[in-house]
C-alpha cells in the first residue's frame, strides 16, 4: 500500500501544472484539501468536471460556450463589420464587461513568443486571416495586451492583414505598458477602446 506522502505528492504534481502555482503552493492546496469535508471536496471535483463535461470552444471564435457556435457569433443583433482580436478566450469576458463593444470576437490561443518556441503556425492566426477574407469586416480591433509578446504578435497581424486594405486598429494604451489585459478594469477597457488607434 502506498504511504500518505505519495498520495499528496501526487496531487501535488497536479495542482502544479496549473498557471501560476508553483510546487509550494501546489502542496498547500493538497494539504488543505485534506482540511475539508469530503462534502466540499467532492463539489469541487464535481464542478471541474461539469466544466470540462459541457463547456467547449466555439467554432467560429474560439470563444467559450456550451455549444458549437458561442452566444456572441450568433447573436444577430452584434456588429458583423467589426472584428476583436483577443489573446485568449477569457479576454472576451474582460471586454464584454466594458459594454464599449458590440462586434465580433477571434481568439489567437497566445502570443508569438519566440523565446518559448511559439511562432505565428501555433496560434489560430490563419484562421484569422480566412475570416478576414470570407467576411466583410470594416475594423479589425487588436486587443492585445500591451507586452514584447503582445506588440510582436499585433505587427505580425498587421502586415498579414495589410493587402486586404482593412482599417486596422488598436486599443490605446490606457491599460500600463507590459501589464496583462486580464487585470485591467472595466473602465480601463472601456477608454481603451474609446481611444483606439490605427496601426
Amino acid at each position: 500500500m502506498a504511504s500518505p506522502s505519495y498520495y499528496l505528492e501526487k496531487v501535488t504534481k497536479e495542482f502544479a501544472k496549473l498557471p501560476g502555482i508553483g510546487h509550494k503552493s501546489a502542496s498547500r492546496i493538497a494539504f488543505h484539501l485534506l482540511k475539508m469535508g469530503k462534502g466540499d471536496v467532492y463539489s469541487l471535483i464535481s464542478s471541474i468536471t461539469e466544466l470540462i463535461d459541457n463547456i467547449k470552444f466555439c467554432e467560429i471564435c474560439g470563444g467559450i460556450s456550451d455549444n458549437n457556435i458561442c452566444a456572441i457569433c450568433s447573436d444577430t443583433t452584434r456588429d458583423k463589420n467589426t472584428l476583436c482580436v483577443v489573446e485568449s478566450a477569457r479576454d472576451i469576458l474582460i471586454v464584454e464587461a466594458s459594454k464599449k463593444y458590440n462586434g465580433l470576437y477571434h481568439v489567437l490561443s497566445g502570443l508569438i513568443s519566440p523565446l518559448d518556441g511559439i511562432g505565428p503556425d501555433d496560434l489560430n492566426i490563419k484562421t484569422l486571416e480566412q475570416r478576414c477574407r470570407d467576411e466583410s469586416f470594416s475594423e479589425i480591433i487588436i486587443a492585445l495586451s500591451p507586452t514584447i509578446e503582445g506588440d510582436a504578435t499585433t505587427l505580425y497581424i498587421a502586415s498579414m492583414l495589410s493587402s486586404l486594405k482593412l482599417n486596422i486598429t488598436r486599443i490605446a494604451h490606457g491599460l500600463p505598458v507590459g501589464s496583462d489585459l486580464e487585470y485591467a478594469d472595466s473602465a480601463t477597457i472601456s477608454k481603451s477602446f474609446e481611444g483606439r488607434v490605427r496601426i
